[in-house]
């Protein structure tokens, strides 16, 4: 193993699928060990593209100005699209052991899926810059603290927000369709694996509210880990029902015969 996060490498022989492919811990570490630096310079590139985004929002969250936040969050999430869309195919890649060099993997990425990943993108942007803006009204600038049931609603939105993202971006990187399949795909993935599609997003809902609840100095994590591990964990938990649902790596194999699937 070549880099291991948590924990050592157990001793004895590793547990493999049928495959051939590592399983559990085991496996998380060697993709995470054999791609942390495709991981660091993708998410790199996905923080200067939401750079834009993020200067808008504060914008208007600075000045309070809801005309100066719907053009920043559909602008700025447009153009941070591409970007998304980008990190999620670096992270499939790695989880299905694609070869190739990060550099000509990730131009690929931006090239193919650019133009699907502008309107995704300016609606995803809404929502964050909307949820930011929420955030604000209700726990930094109201005088009185939310009620109990408003805070649950507003986690909950969060909630399904997260669960749409880690499943419709992996649907947009990898096939051609028309977004009512990919939310169609989205819905019925979720009703079959529903504990799996919770865990994921609830687990993406944990670590950016740790982010926010413990910034400024969370936020120093951005450059190095946030942006990129948060989805890694989340799509890894997701994976191998996804390889179940799709037939992945049967299809991508069929098409792409020169990327090999590794076994070690």
């Amino acid at each position: 193993m070549a880099f291991n996060l948590f924990r050592p490498f157990g001793g004895g022989e590793p547990q493999r699928d049928a495959r051939g492919r590592l399983t559990g811990i085991d496996r998380y570490q060697d993709v995470l060990g054999r791609n942390w630096k495709r991981f660091l310079l993708t998410g790199l590139c996905t923080l200067a593209g939401f750079a834009p985004f993020a200067a808008g929002v504060a914008c208007a969250i600075l000045s309070s100005s809801v005309l100066v936040l719907l053009p920043a969050g559909l602008l700025g999430g447009a153009i941070a699209g591409p970007f998304t869309a980008a990190l999620y195919d670096t992270v499939l890649r790695a989880l299905r052991d694609a070869p190739g060099s990060w550099r000509h993997n990730y131009a690929r990425a931006l090239r193919q899926n650019w133009r699907g990943a502008l309107v995704p993108g300016a609606l995803t942007g809404l929502f964050l810059a909307a949820g930011a803006f929420a955030g604000m009204m209700l726990f930094g600038w109201a005088a009185v603290w939310p009620s109990l049931g408003t805070i649950c609603v507003y986690l909950f939105s969060w909630l399904l927000f997260f669960a749409l993202q880690v499943l419709y971006w992996p649907q947009l990187v990898l096939f051609e369709q028309k977004n009512s399949v990919r939310l169609r795909n989205a819905l019925l993935f979720t009703l079959k694996y529903s504990l799996p599609v919770l865990g994921a997003a609830g687990l993406q809902l944990a670590a950016w509210l740790l982010m926010v609840l413990f910034a400024p100095w969370t936020l120093l994590l951005l450059p190095v880990a946030a942006v990129w591990f948060i989805p890694y964990a989340a799509l890894f938990v997701l994976y191998d029902d996804w390889e179940e649902a799709f037939h992945l790596e049967e299809q991508i194999a069929a098409q792409f015969p020169d990327q090999p699937v590794r076994r070690d």
